[in-house]
């Protein structure tokens, strides 16, 4: 792994014959393992992760009413507006964090969030050169879910089942505590599912007939989850 990962960072440091920008979406589920990848691919990469998920949350903590109804929208598994989750992304996309590339997480969640995003993306010469799509069935979603245990501030994952940490609810890195998402629960989830299934699904189509789109067996290991899509990041 040590090996692939060094290769990979020559390559994209320029030390390679050539350099190629990672202009990408990861695509899938909650509960997928979208999040555990892009750590790793951000740590390996160097690339900007940026998750609507983890941004749409930290403004629901704001005391304004613009938190207020994203917290009410989040908490019932439902989906913000199209054109505010728009207007974050594009701001995020000019930062200089994501000037080497970018992965997108939790977006585009439909298809006027996909054409909205690539009438910016060819406006900046920058079009999307790969799309990653998680396949996992859904009661396994359910069973990730679940469990689920989150650092906040690193984004780390832990379940109560699968990958427990050390100590109860708390992070084995920095020995903060940990905490449970009020969205991480079945019922809410299957709501988020069927939302996923009739507005994201469509997606799957609209990349591939792009040609960029690289479907990945998300049920397998991390380790040879994050191998895979390491493989598309490169060719």
């Amino acid at each position: 792994m040590a090996t692939f990962v060094g290769a990979v960072k020559r390559y994209l440091s320029g030390e390679a014959e050539e350099k190629r920008s990672i202009r990408s979406i990861l695509l899938g589920p909650p509960g997928a393992g979208k999040g555990t990848q892009a750590i790793n691919l951000k740590e390996n990469f160097g690339v900007c992760h940026l998750s609507t998920g983890d941004m749409l949350r930290a403004i629901a903590k704001e005391d304004s009413p613009l938190g207020k109804r994203v917290a009410s929208t989040l908490a019932a598994g439902e989906l913000v507006t199209d054109s505010l989750v728009i207007e974050i992304i594009e701001a995020n996309l000019q930062s200089e964090a994501c000037k080497i590339g970018f992965m997108l997480d939790g977006f585009p969640r439909n298809l006027v969030q996909a054409e909205k995003l690539d009438e910016y993306l060819e406006g900046q010469s920058e079009p999307l050169n790969n799309v990653v799509e998680f396949k996992v069935k859904d009661d396994i979603l359910v069973e990730r879910i679940s469990g689920r245990m989150i650092h906040q501030s690193s984004g780390r994952t832990y379940h109560e089942v699968f990958a427990p940490p050390k100590v109860p609810m708390t992070d084995d890195v920095t020995g903060e505590p940990l905490m449970k998402r009020p969205d991480d629960n079945a019922t809410v989830l299957k709501r988020r599912l069927d939302i996923y299934h009739e507005q994201t699904a469509p997606l799957i189509e609209f990349y591939q007939k792009k040609g960029i789109l690289r479907s990945i067996d998300a049920m397998q290991s991390p380790e040879k989850v994050f191998k895979d899509i390491s493989a598309h990041f490169t060719h």
